[in-house]
């Protein structure tokens, strides 16, 4: 899940970076103050929001693709303590890959 967020977040942080690159044409005569004067600002500023991008999708993936998970697995569960599972568990002798 973490890598899927993670991809999410990298892709919305790229098309908001290709969006700000077209609205902000005008400031290209002064890219070399810019970068020199106020690159590690920016930086900053930049880390921060990935990680709050970041921290909201993973929420987000959280809370819709992990809906009654809990509940699922006790249901698992109960289904193996009482010997009605699926899949039979293996005995003693099997030799286990």
């Amino acid at each position: 899940m973490i890598a899927n967020a993670l991809i999410i977040t990298i892709a919305i942080l790229l098309a908001l970076g290709f969006w700000l690159m077209g609205e902000l044409k005008f400031l290209i005569p002064y890219r070399f103050i810019l970068y020199h004067q106020y690159g590690h600002v920016i930086l900053a500023w930049i880390a921060v929001l990935f990680v709050n991008v970041f921290a909201g999708v993973y929420v987000i993936l959280r809370k819709f693709f992990l809906k009654d998970t809990g509940r699922k697995l006790s249901h698992l569960d109960k289904q193996a303590v009482s010997g009605h599972a699926p899949v039979t568990p293996p005995t003693q002798g099997e030799e286990q890959h």
